[in-house]
C-alpha cells in the first residue's frame, strides 16, 4: 500500500530515483516539511491583509453624530418588605383548658321509712318540684283504726283524771254522812240490847250463847261505822296527789302513743326534701315496698357546681371566691370558686375546684355534663414577639428571621439573618429568643423571596 500511496503522488524532475525504482526517503520528508512551511506562511499573509482591510475600514467610516442624551443608568430592582420594630418582654401569658364536669348539690334515692303497700305515686320523671311537695304514699288504714282506739283510751282517762281533781261530790259526802248516822243509832241500840242480855245472863233468864251473839253484833258495827267514818273523811278531805298523777301519766302515755302514730301516718306519705327535679321513676302503684326501697330519684333543683380537676401548682394559685369563666356546651357562664378540695387525686395527681354557677344556670345544665375551665397563667421569660410568617426555617430544625439593617455606605438597607428559638406559640404569633436586639426591624412576610444580603425597600405595615 505504501509504493501504491507514492506512485500516485507526482514526482519532481530533480528527485533522485532508486535503482530498484523508488524515491528517496530523505528526499520526502524535506518534501513535506516544506509544504507545512509554506501552509503556515500562506495563513499568517491571509490575517494580515484581514487585518489591514478592517483597519482602514474603520479609517475611512463616516463619523456618527453625538447623542446629546444623558446615558441611562441600569436600576437595581429593590423589593418592598413590611417590618416590625420589635420590643423585649420578660414575662407571657398562657391558657391552659381544664375539663370537669357538672354536679349537684344533692341526689337522693328516696323511699318510706316503714313498708306497706305503696297505693300512689304524684309525679312524673322530669317534674320539677318545690320542698315539701308530696311524692308518693302507702296505705293507712290501719294506721288510722289504731288511731281511733287510741282517741277512745285517752279520752276515758282525762275523764277519770278530771274527777281525781274535781274530788267527791256533795251529795255523795251527804249520802255518807248519813250511813255514820245510822250506824251509830245501830250501835246505840246494841249497846242496850247488850246491857239488858247481860242483866238477864247474870239473873239466869238466858243462856251465854245470847249475850255472846248481841256483843259480836255490837263490835261489827263498830267496826262497820269505824270504815264509814273514814269514807267519809276521804270524801272531805278529797282526791290524793299521788292519784291524780297516776292518772296524768296514763294521759300522757295515751297522747304520746297518738303522736307516734301521727307521725307514721305523716310518713306514709313520701315528700320532696328540697327543690328537686326527678330524675327517675323505680315503682309503680300497688307494689309492696321494704323500709328504705328507693321509690325516686332525685337531683336538686338549685344552683349547680362544676367539679375540675386542677395541677397542684395551678390550684395553689387560685384564690376563693375569686370569679372564673366557665364552658357547657357551647355556652360560656359566670362561676366562683366556692372550695378547693384538700386531697390530691393519686390518679390524676390534681385537686378538685368546686365552682358554683349563677342560679339562672340551673335551667341550661345538667348534672353530668362535660364542663371546661380557662386558666391563665403568667410565666416568667425573656424574648420577643413575632409574628408566625416571620419566621424562616434554616438547617438542621433551627428557625431564623430577616432583619432590615443599613449598608456599609448607610445609603441602602439589605438583609441580615438573624437565628431564633421558639418558645411559645399562641395563634398567629410566636415567642422567640436568639440574636435579636430592642429596636430591630423585623420582616414580617415574604421572606420565601428574600436571601441575606439583598438589597429591601422597607415600606408601613397595614
Amino acid at each position: 500500500m505504501k509504493e501504491r500511496s507514492r506512485l500516485n503522488q507526482p514526482l519532481l524532475e530533480s528527485e533522485p530515483i532508486a535503482s530498484n525504482g523508488s524515491i528517496s526517503l530523505s528526499r520526502l520528508k524535506e518534501k513535506q516539511q516544506g509544504i507545512q512551511v509554506k501552509k503556515w506562511q500562506l495563513l499568517v499573509t491571509t490575517l494580515i491583509l484581514l487585518t489591514s482591510g478592517f483597519i482602514l475600514g474603520q479609517k475611512y467610516q463616516p463619523e456618527q453624530p453625538v447623542s446629546t442624551k444623558p446615558a441611562v443608568k441600569t436600576e437595581v430592582n429593590i423589593l418592598p418588605v413590611e417590618t416590625i420594630e420589635i420590643k423585649p418582654v420578660t414575662s407571657y401569658q398562657t391558657s391552659q383548658i381544664y375539663t370537669g364536669e357538672v354536679t349537684a348539690l344533692r341526689t337522693s334515692e328516696v323511699g318510706f321509712e316503714r313498708g306497706g303497700k305503696l297505693i300512689s305515686v304524684l309525679v312524673e320523671e322530669g317534674d320539677r318540684l318545690k320542698k315539701g311537695t308530696p311524692l308518693a304514699a302507702l296505705d293507712t288504714a290501719n294506721l288510722k283504726a289504731q288511731r281511733q282506739g287510741l282517741l277512745a283510751q285517752k279520752a276515758r282517762a282525762k275523764a277519770i283524771l278530771a274527777e281525781l281533781k274535781n274530788g267527791a261530790r256533795s251529795e255523795q259526802i251527804a249520802a255518807a254522812q248519813a250511813t255514820v248516822r245510822d250506824l251509830e243509832q245501830q250501835l246505840e241500840l246494841e249497846k242496850l240490847k247488850s246491857d239488858r242480855r247481860e242483866y238477864l245472863y247474870r239473873e239466869g233468864a238466858i243462856a251465854r250463847e245470847q249475850l255472846d251473839e248481841i256483843a259480836f253484833n255490837r263490835k261489827a258495827l263498830s267496826e262497820r261505822l269505824a270504815n264509814t267514818k273514814s269514807n267519809l273523811d276521804e270524801l272531805k278531805n278529797g282526791t290524793r296527789v299521788e292519784q291524780i298523777a297516776a292518772q296524768q301519766a296514763e294521759v300522757d302515755r295515751l297522747t304520746a302513743a297518738i303522736a307516734e302514730l301521727d307521725i307514721t301516718l305523716d310518713k306514709s306519705i313520701l315528700r320532696s326534701p328540697f327543690n328537686t327535679i326527678v330524675s327517675a321513676r323505680n315503682l309503680d302503684e300497688g307494689t309492696v315496698v321494704e323500709a328504705g326501697q328507693s321509690i325516686l330519684r332525685l337531683v336538686e333543683d338549685s344552683q349547680p357546681e362544676v367539679k375540675i380537676g386542677v395541677p397542684i401548682t395551678v390550684a395553689k394559685q387560685m384564690q376563693l371566691g375569686s370569679k372564673q369563666q366557665v364552658t357547657i356546651g357551647n355556652e360560656n357562664y359566670s362561676a366562683v370558686v366556692s372550695s378547693i378540695l384538700p386531697e390530691v387525686d393519686p390518679a390524676t395527681r390534681t385537686r378538685t375546684v368546686v365552682l358554683k354557677l349563677a342560679p339562672a344556670a340551673v335551667t341550661k345544665v345538667a348534672p353530668k355534663e362535660i364542663a371546661r375551665l380557662a386558666v391563665t397563667q403568667t410565666v416568667d421569660t425573656d424574648g420577643y414577639w413575632l409574628p408566625i410568617t416571620a419566621l424562616v426555617k434554616g438547617d438542621r430544625g433551627l428557625w431564623n428571621c430577616y432583619a432590615v439593617v443599613k449598608t456599609a455606605d448607610g445609603k441602602e438597607t439589605k438583609v441580615d439573618r438573624r437565628y431564633v428559638e421558639i418558645l411559645k406559640t399562641q395563634e398567629d404569633r410566636v415567642l422567640v429568643r436568639g440574636t435579636l436586639q430592642p429596636g430591630d426591624e423585623i420582616i414580617t412576610n415574604g421572606t420565601h423571596r428574600l436571601v441575606p444580603g439583598q438589597l429591601v425597600r422597607q415600606v408601613a405595615s397595614l
